[in-house]
């Protein structure tokens, strides 16, 4: 399944550069927590095809947003971009 990279996690003044919010497409909340514990993998667009995973911890909000961690940051050129759930 398919989902969109939204924008790190972040507060005024602080972020947290391991975590990710992702738009699964859910409505609310409660569609948003039947995805905690998959695992995330963003792929890039480069010839090597790097691979980096993560996992869904929460869901973020009302709006059916969900937070996801991954093992190290992702680039900049993933916002906007797709990962893919398993």
């Amino acid at each position: 399944m398919k989902a969109t990279v939204i924008q790190f996690r972040r507060g005024r003044k602080t972020f947290h550069p391991r975590h990710f919010l992702i738009d699964v497409g859910a409505k609310n909340r409660v569609e948003a927590q039947k995805f905690v514990g998959k695992e995330v993998v963003w792929i890039s667009l480069g010839k090597e095809k790097k691979q980096i995973k993560g996992k869904i911890s929460s869901a973020h909000g009302n709006k059916g947003l969900i937070r996801a961690i991954f093992e190290k940051g992702l680039p900049g050129q993933a916002i906007l971009g797709e990962v893919e759930l398993k």
